[in-house]
C-alpha cells in the first residue's frame, strides 16, 4: 500500500508550526535563485520569480510528492535562452505551454513509471554533479563588478566579511539542530544574519543588490505569437527538450526524497501536476520550471512533509512580490549564500565515495560520466540519458555472456543441449556456438526449462538454428517453450515437444504486447 502525504488527509497529523516555517524559509531561499535562474534565461526577474509562485503552489496542491518543492530552474532556463535571446519572451510563454501539455500525456499515458529504469548509479551521479552545480553557482557570489563593469573575485575586507557571514551561516545551520529541531536552522540563520547585519550596519550585497524583486500579482496573459504552423515548428523542439528535462528532474527529486522520507510518492501524477503548473505559468507571465531538489532538501531538512509547506513557501513569495520587496531586498546574500552551500554539501551522496572501491567498476564509471556530464554541460536529461543508455548496454552485455549449455546423450543416442541463461539479441551469437550441426546425432533435444527466450531476436535465432537442423535431415526437439513461442516459431508443430504442465507462462517481448 502506497503511503502518500496528503495535506487534506485529517487523519495524518500535521505539524503546523514546522510547515509554515519550513515554507517560509523556502520562499527566502527561491528569491535569488528564482532572479537568477530568469538572467541566465535572458527574461525579466519577475519572470522567474511568477514562475517559482506558479510551480510551486500548483505541485504543491496537485503533485504526486508532498513535500516537494517546484520552481523556476536552471536546467529550464539552460533549454530556453537560445529560443528568448533569438525570439523574445512570447515565444517563451508559448513555448512553456507545450511543454506543459506534453508533461500532462506524459503522466495520462503513466509515463511517469519509466523512471523505474533509471539505475542508483545514475542516480547518485545525477544527485553528485547537482550538487556540484549548486555549490559552483555560489561561487558568484563572492564576486563583485568593478569599473568596467567585469565580475571580479572580492578582495579585502568586503571578502572577509562576506566570508565571515557565510561562515556563520553555516555554522549555525549545522549547530542549531544539535541543540534544538523546534525552529528550522535555515530560517534561523538568515534571521540572525540579517540581524547582525543590521544591527552593526554592516556593508555587504543584498538581494536588492542583484535586481528589484517588486512586483504585482502575476498577470493572465495570453502569449502573442502567430498560431500557425511555423511557430509550431520553432517551439515544439524546445517544449519537447524543456518537458523531458523537467520530468526527468522532478522524478529523480521525487525518488530522492522518496528515499528519505521512506514514503513513496506518485510519478504519473507528479508529470499532470508538473504540466499544469507549466501551462499556468506560461499563462501567467513565468518561465516554467520544475522540482528543485535543493529546495526540497531545505524543505525535507526543516521537518515539513506535508503539501502546506510548498503551498505556504508559493503563497509566501508571492506576498514578498506583492508586499514586502522592499524588506526582502535588504536580505544579506551571504546568509542564502551560506545555506546554499550546506544544501550542496546535504544533496552529494558522500557515501558513493565511500563505496567506489566496493562498486562494480561499470557502475562507477557510469556514476562519474553522469556528474561530469552534469556538471560540464549543465544539461541533466542528456547526462541521466546517457547514463541509462551505458547501463543498459552494460547490462546486455553481462547477460550475454551467462548463457550456457549442458550437453549430454540419453540412452537412446540423442543429444541433449540443456540451455542456462536469457537468450536475447545480445546472447545469439554465444547461443548459436553452442551447437554443432554437423556433427550432432541424428535426433537433437534442446531444454529450455532454466532458459528464457525474451525478444524476437531470439525466435529468430531459434528459427535459423532449426532451419539448419532441418537441412541436414536431422530432428529436433524444442522443450519447455512458452506458448507465444511455439506460436512465432515457423515449424512449431512439426519441432517442438509441449507438456502443458511443466511450460513456462512467460511473454516473448513484441509490439503487440
Amino acid at each position: 500500500m502506497k503511503k502518500v502525504f496528503n495535506l487534506f488527509d485529517f487523519s495524518q497529523k500535521i505539524n503546523y508550526k514546522t510547515e509554515i516555517l519550513a515554507g517560509l524559509t523556502v520562499a527566502l531561499a527561491l528569491i535569488p535563485e528564482a532572479v537568477a535562474f530568469a538572467m541566465i534565461a535572458k527574461l525579466s526577474p519577475l519572470t522567474g520569480l511568477y514562475a517559482a509562485f506558479m510551480m510551486g503552489l500548483i505541485t504543491a496542491i496537485f503533485g504526486g510528492r508532498p513535500g516537494m518543492i517546484s520552481g523556476a530552474t536552471g536546467a529550464v532556463a539552460v533549454v530556453i535562452v537560445g529560443l528568448s535571446i533569438s525570439h523574445g519572451p512570447e515565444y517563451i510563454f508559448a513555448t512553456v505551454v507545450l511543454a506543459g501539455i506534453l508533461q500532462i500525456l506524459a503522466g495520462v499515458f503513466r509515463l511517469g513509471k519509466l523512471i523505474r529504469l533509471v539505475p542508483h548509479s545514475v542516480i547518485f551521479g545525477f544527485v553528485n554533479g547537482l550538487a556540484i552545480i549548486i555549490f559552483m553557482s555560489q561561487l558568484n557570489q563572492f564576486k563583485t563588478e568593478n569599473a568596467a563593469g567585469d565580475m571580479v573575485w572580492m578582495t579585502g575586507s568586503s571578502m572577509y566579511i562576506f566570508l565571515g557571514l557565510v561562515f556563520i551561516t553555516m555554522l549555525i545551520i549545522w549547530g542549531l539542530p544539535k541543540l534544538t529541531k523546534v525552529f528550522p536552522s535555515s530560517l534561523a540563520a538568515i534571521l540572525v544574519i540579517f540581524g547582525i547585519v543590521m544591527a552593526l550596519g554592516i556593508d555587504t550585497r543584498s538581494v536588492g543588490d542583484i535586481a528589484s524583486i517588486s512586483g504585482g500579482f502575476p498577470p493572465f496573459h495570453i502569449p502573442m505569437v502567430p498560431l500557425n504552423f511555423e511557430t509550431l515548428q520553432l517551439i515544439f523542439p524546445f517544449a519537447l527538450i524543456m518537458a523531458g528535462v523537467g520530468l526527468i528532474e522532478s522524478l529523480l527529486t521525487l525518488n530522492i526524497i522518496d528515499e528519505i522520507t521512506e514514503t513513496r510518492g506518485r510519478s504519473n501524477k507528479e508529470c499532470v501536476a508538473q504540466g499544469g503548473a507549466n501551462i499556468l505559468s506560461g499563462f501567467f507571465s513565468g518561465m516554467g520550471g520544475c522540482a528543485m531538489l535543493g529546495q526540497s532538501l531545505i524543505n525535507i531538512s526543516s521537518g515539513a512533509r506535508a503539501r502546506l509547506s510548498g503551498i505556504t513557501a508559493a503563497v509566501m513569495l508571492l506576498i514578498f512580490i506583492m508586499f514586502g520587496a522592499d524588506l526582502i531586498e535588504k536580505l544579506p546574500m551571504a546568509a542564502l549564500t551560506g545555506v546554499m552551500i550546506m544544501v550542496a554539501i546535504g544533496t552529494f551522496e558522500w557515501a558513493s565515495l565511500k563505496t567506489l572501491n566496493k562498486m562494480p567498476k561499470s557502475d562507477v564509471i557510469v556514476m562519474v560520466l553522469v556528474t561530469a556530464v552534469t556538471v560540464v554541460l549543465h544539461n541533466l536529461a542528456l547526462a541521466v540519458l546517457i547514463g541509462v543508455i551505458i547501463s543498459a548496454l552494460v547490462f546486455a552485455w553481462d547477460n550475454a555472456k551467462r548463457i550456457r549449455a549442458r550437453k549430454s546423450v540419453d540412452e537412446n543416442g540423442a543429444k541433449l543441449y540443456e540451455i542456462y541463461g536469457p537468450l536475447f539479441f545480445g546472447s545469439i551469437a554465444a547461443f548459436n556456438s553452442k551447437f554443432d550441426v554437423l556433427n550432432d546425432p541424428d535426433e537433437v533435444i534442446i531444454d529450455f526449462s532454466e532458459s528464457r527466450v525474451v525478444d524476437m531476436s531470439g525466435i529468430e535465432a531459434l528459427n535459423k538454428l532449426t532451419e539448419r537442423y532441418l537441412k541436414q535431415g536431422k530432428k529436433l526437439h524444442l522443450r519447455h517453450l512458452s506458448e507465444d513461442c511455439r506460436i512465432l516459431l515457423g515449424n512449431a508443430d512439426e519441432i517442438i515437444e509441449v507438456n502443458v504442465m511443466e511450460d513456462p507462462s512467460y511473454k516473448v517481448v513484441t509490439d503487440k504486447f
